[in-house]
Formats: C-alpha cells, structure tokens, sequence
C-alpha cells in the first residue's frame, strides 16, 4: 500500500522559543558566549567584594567614610582608565587576548587586597584592581558583539551582561559563609584571597576561545603602515557618535550612581528604614538586576536599541520618585527593591551591542572602550556633588535632580544616535 499524498497539506512548524537563539548558534560562539558570561560574573564578584567589607574594616582599621568613599571613586577612575587601555589594545592585540589579560590583572590585585596591612595598602591595590576590572567589559562585550550574528547581538550580549549580577550574588555568599565560620578580622581577607579564583578561568579562555573573524579579516588588511588608530573615534566622521555615545554612557552611569550611592544613606537616616541592611533586601535588587538585564536583552532586539533605553530610563527614574518622593513602609520598601535592580542595572543590558553597532571593525574597541568609561569617569563624580549639594537642600532632592538630568540624558542621547538594530558587522 503506498504512503498517503502529503502533497499540499501543511505541515507542523517547529514552535520558536526563547532560548533558539542559542540552539541554532555554532560550538565556537557557544563558548565566547560562556567564556564573556563567566568572565563578566567573576568580574562583578571581585568588585563587588569592597562594598561588603567596608563596615568591617571602619571598625577594624578607624577608617572614616570619607576614606572608604576614596578607594570607591579611585576603583572607578582607574576603571574608566583601564577601560579606554582596553579598548585599544583590543584593537590591536586581539579582543581574545585582552579579554585575558584584564582578567588575570583585576584576579592578582584583589588577591593583593586580602594582604593589605593597612589602609594606604589596599588603597593601591584596590585602585590597581580598577584596572582590570574596567577593561575586561570592553574587551567582553566586543567579543561577543562581534561573534554573534545581527538579529541575536542584543540577546547574547545582554545575556552575557547579567553575569554581573550572578557576579554579585556570589559575593554576598561567599560574604556570609565566611563572615559565620571566621572572625571578622579574617573573613575580610579570605574573602579577597578568594578574588584569585578568576585567573584560573583564563586557562579555559586561552584554549577554547578564538578572535572573531570579522576581527581578523580587518587585521590582515590592514598594512603596517596603515594600522587602526585610536584616535580615529575623533576624526570627522566619528566625532559627533563618539559624543552622543559618550554622553548616553554618561546619563546611564551617572543616574546608577546617584542612586546605589546616596539611596540607602537617605531611606536609613531620614526616613529610619532598617529593611536596607537585611538579605531580604539585598537579595531582591540582585534578583532584580538579573532579570532587568535579561528581559532588557531580549526587549533589546524586538523594540530596537533606542527604545528600550528610553523605557528603562524612564522606569528607572520613576522609581526614584517612589522612593524619595512617597512615604513607604520597611515591607514595600523590601518589594521596591526588584524593580530598583531591573530598572537601573537592566538599562546596560543593551549597551555593549548599541556601542559595538556604532563603531567600525578596525576601531571597535577604542570606541567602545572610551564611549562606556569616559561616561563612568564622568559620572564617578556624581555622589560627590550630590553629597555637596545636599548640604544646602534635603537629600532628596539632589537624588531626584541628578537622577533626573541623568536619565534625561539618556532620553536625548539614544534619541539623537542612530537606530543599530539588525546591523551587519562588516570587515574592512
């Protein structure tokens, strides 16, 4: 008996998911995918650890804020430095190679911290730290902007982004299982100790991770006497994105900073919330952080690039009006605490592609790397004035002013550049 005509009929399609996106990549992108994701988690965990053992070394060492506040801003500068470094040599050494470098950097300086017998010591080594931790997201994200096919880039690199987030919540385990088996005094230093951990992934990345090939199809044509420039961001033709790029990175940072620096401090002492020293707390900003910058890497690719910067802008400063402007209780302030991390963390969740689509091959990283740490050098400066301004008006509201031109700036900026969504990366 023969088989029945099919012929015409229509046949079952496959249901799309999710997740297709990284069923239908190759073994080669998987593995950039997982080497950028982890990298940009152990990058978080190191630096997130001062934050945690800052109380403990005010008690230990008599260290006033202001001098912890110090070794927060100097990490950012030289961040923003080794950033822009990394960038560059990216361009010129290989996005593989300083993916690895910058991991092993940021891994030794905060294994240093963990010896540091008093506080000009892990003033250094935590201001060397920056360094590196600034410079593996630039070499990070084009890495995997480049990789990864148009109509997917938003998805993984915004993927990739919410390592930091992961990054964070291992810190704060790590932070309370060694805070309840060692006494203080040694807790802090284990904890950095244990920063070292990330230089043992670079193994993993040096034999399994390869440049992309756009990278090094533009490498071979370029001659010696004509190589990639950096300086090539401020020719003609590039200034004015280089600006907007800039003062996009700028508006994001600045409003991020202006709310994890002086949020806290104002719902503790103005409006007597203890909630903000629980786990309770903490867990459900980083739980929000990790699903804002999910939801914002696929949101990334269906609104397009410009769009969802302006939607989370927007969500991000109204929940800065929610806590500054509307009494609330220590219970909905626990709540409060999910959309905080989804709005301001998942707003970065779509930069790494933005800025990897505005720049071409041969200057990629130079531009990527001055565009995002330019705008944190700049922004590292906001809890300062901030904290200046507050000495004349309620916290309140230099929060609620800095916020607000922050992420107006943002608004304009995404606006004014260019729509990158679905953009084919081209060898030159």
């Amino acid at each position: 008996m023969s088989a029945p005509d099919t012929l015409g009929v229509p046949q079952p399609q496959a249901r799309s998911g999710p997740f297709d996106w990284y069923r239908n990549i190759n073994q080669q992108e998987r593995r950039t995918f997982w080497s950028c994701k982890i990298g940009y988690a152990l990058d978080g965990m190191d630096t997130q650890m001062l934050s945690f053992v800052v109380p403990t070394l005010i008690a230990m060492w008599g260290i006033t804020t202001g001098e912890a506040g110090l070794i927060h801003t100097s990490t950012l500068i030289a961040s923003a430095i080794g950033g822009w470094v990394a960038g560059i040599l990216s361009d010129r050494i290989g996005r593989v190679r300083t993916l690895q470098l910058t991991v092993l950097w940021f891994a030794f300086f905060t294994f240093l911290c963990g010896f540091a017998q008093n506080y000009e010591q892990l003033l250094i080594a935590r201001t060397l730290m920056g360094f590196g931790f600034g410079g593996e997201w630039t070499a990070g994200a084009v890495l995997m902007g480049e990789v990864i096919r148009a109509k997917d880039r938003g998805k993984a690199v915004g993927m990739v982004q919410s390592g930091w987030a992961l990054g964070w919540g291992m810190t704060a385990i790590l932070y309370a299982l060694l805070f309840s088996v060692l006494p203080p005094e040694d807790a802090w230093r284990a904890l950095f100790i244990l920063g070292i951990v990330p230089a043992v992934f670079v193994i993993f990345v040096r034999r399994l991770v390869k440049d992309p090939e756009i990278y090094n199809q533009t490498k071979a044509r370029l001659t010696p006497e004509n190589p990639a420039k950096f300086y090539e961001i401020f020719a003609p033709g590039i200034l004015f994105t280089t600006i907007r790029a800039s003062l996009l990175t700028t508006g994001a940072l600045g409003g991020y900073y202006a709310i994890t620096s002086w949020l806290p401090t104002f719902l503790k002492n103005e409006r007597g919330l203890s909630v903000l020293g629980t786990g309770g707390y903490l867990a459900m900003v980083i739980v929000g952080s990790y699903v804002g910058y999910v939801i914002s890497a696929y949101l990334s690719d269906i609104l397009g690039r410009k769009k969802n910067f302006v939607l989370f802008a927007v969500g991000s400063f109204t929940i800065v009006l929610l806590y500054t402007q509307v009494p609330v209780s220590n219970t909905v302030m626990l709540w409060l605490g999910f959309p905080l991390g989804f709005f301001a963390s998942g707003m970065f969740s779509g930069m790494g592609s933005f800025l990897t689509e505005l720049f071409p091959t041969r200057i990629r990283g130079s531009g990527q790397g001055f565009c995002y740490n330019i705008g944190r050098a700049v922004a590292a400066l906001f809890p300062l004035l901030i904290g200046i301004l507050s000495q004349k008006v309620p916290l309140s509201v230099g929060i609620g002013a800095f916020a607000a031109v922050s992420y107006g700036v943002v608004i304009l900026a995404a606006l004014s550049l260019p729509e990158t969504q679905g953009k084919q990366l081209e060898a030159e």
